[in-house]
């Protein structure tokens, strides 16, 4: 049997392949999940389950008793929320228990699962891991979480805990159970139902090649660091394009202009309020598709060994799974 290796997120989307990974080539994997947790997406792979909760330091060290690595993938990963304090709170308290849990037990080695969503685009450019965010320029709830998160992660990096941080960039492909807000977007154009977009752009990378990144960091990373985990740089116009003629549909052409897009996207989220659903267009979402979320991947490319396939593939394994999976009709 190979390394006893936890991970936690292991229900979720990128949590998941990170396992799948893991177990693939032989570690003796467990995976941290709440009671409430869905099972569906660790079916078939090769692991055990540990009930606990991220953000309780008791039950995630108990989880790591024994364990030589820590990959923390999970996540509240939400644009929106009723009480937006909820998945900032979620996500750093998260952070702290694991990480805190990990230097209490002794882990040899933990990477943690950052995002894009905490580095600063950049008009014109794809940006690395040197173009930072702050409190003041991050727009939202779940970026401002996601990077008070990575800046208490890099602290206590500094100050001994052995950990690497991996930030992907916007992960598609199979497995997809919520879905995540990309995976909306891929379903809701396959089911006909977005007859135009707006303008802008965001990088797309294979799910599987996101978790064969977290081992690379793993295996290669430098302690304290940032390694980008991206793929290609995509219009959303080129994306709706690609995913119309694989489920038999023309491609949306009316491109919309964001400023009548805010009353809906108001009257979405008082609704929400309501029905307690989280809401298709949201005002942090238009506002952050004033930007392209274009990102390079050249510091995990030379010093990790990363390599993402045509982001074409994420596409047509996206749609082939929600298919089968009922969620495309």
């Amino acid at each position: 049997m190979g390394n006893p290796v936890l991970v936690t997120g292991a229900s979720g989307f990128v949590g998941s392949a990170v396992a799948r990974a893991l177990a693939a080539r032989g570690d003796d994997v467990r995976v941290l999940l709440r009671e409430s947790s869905p099972r569906k997406n660790i079916e078939g792979i090769d692991c055990r389950v540990v009930t606990g909760d991220m953000r309780d330091a008791r039950s995630v060290t108990k989880a790591m008793e024994g364990v030589r690595h820590v990959f923390h993938v999970a996540a509240d990963y939400r644009l929106w929320a009723k009480d937006p304090t909820e998945i900032v709170r979620n996500n750093l308290e998260g952070a702290r228990a694991v990480m805190e849990a990990a230097r209490t037990t002794g882990v040899e080695r933990i990477v943690y699962t950052s995002s894009v969503a905490a580095l600063k685009p950049v008009a014109g450019s794809a940006v690395d891991e040197t173009s930072r965010h702050d409190e003041e320029t991050v727009i939202g709830a779940y970026k401002k979480s996601k990077l008070v998160a990575e800046r208490l992660v890099e602290r206590l990096a500094g100050e001994g805990l052995p950990v690497v941080i991996v930030s992907p960039s916007t992960p598609i492909g199979p497995r997809d159970i919520k879905p995540t807000p990309t995976g909306r977007i891929i379903v809701e154009a396959a089911n006909g139902r977005m007859p135009a977009f707006v303008d802008t752009g965001l990088n797309l990378v294979h799910v599987d090649d996101v978790a064969e990144g977290h081992l690379l960091a793993l295996d290669k990373g430098r302690i304290g660091e940032n390694y980008i985990l991206g793929g290609a740089d995509v219009r959303l116009r080129d994306m709706l394009g690609l995913i119309a003629p694989l489920v038999g549909r023309k491609p949306p052409r009316v491109r919309l202009p964001r400023a009548p897009l805010y009353p809906l996207a108001f009257g979405a989220e008082a609704f929400a309020r309501l029905s307690g659903k989280e809401p298709f267009l949201t005002v942090d979402a238009l506002k952050m598709s004033k930007y392209l979320m274009y990102f390079s991947s050249a510091k995990a490319k030379a010093e990790l060994g990363f390599q993402a396939r045509p982001f074409t593939r994420g596409i047509e394994d996206a749609i082939s799974w929600f298919r089968q999976a009922g969620y495309i009709r």
